[in-house]
């Protein structure tokens, strides 16, 4: 995996297609292979979980060489089995770190 500051993080948004059944999604991402190509290689998952009602949010960590490969593999195996939403993003906590030792000494 690549240092930190050369990596960025993305969330993704699968939301679940409420006209499939969960055999129905199942079979389509088993047929898709989802299972052994997401996320593509050198692209790490930070967090995977599941929201009633929604669908799934995966937020990965991936050198920015790899965005069309997290983009190729999304519209190849998740398109028809769930709507997708990307954002990337960054780690905020040393940004707010800096932030809170800068009000501590008087700044802004």
């Amino acid at each position: 995996m690549s240092a930190a500051g050369e990596t960025m993080l993305m969330t993704v948004f699968l939301k679940h297609d409420q006209s499939n059944n969960l055999d129905a999604i199942q079979t389509r991402l088993k047929d898709a292979d989802w299972w052994e190509r997401f996320p593509p290689e050198g692209v790490e998952i930070v967090s995977w979980v599941v929201a009633m009602g929604f669908g799934q949010i995966v937020t990965l960590r991936l050198p920015p060489s790899k965005l069309n490969v997290v983009n190729v593999e999304l519209e190849r195996s998740a398109w028809g089995v769930f709507e997708t939403e990307c954002f990337p993003a960054y780690d905020f906590v040393p940004v707010r770190e800096m932030i809170r030792e800068r009000v501590r000494n008087g700044g802004k």
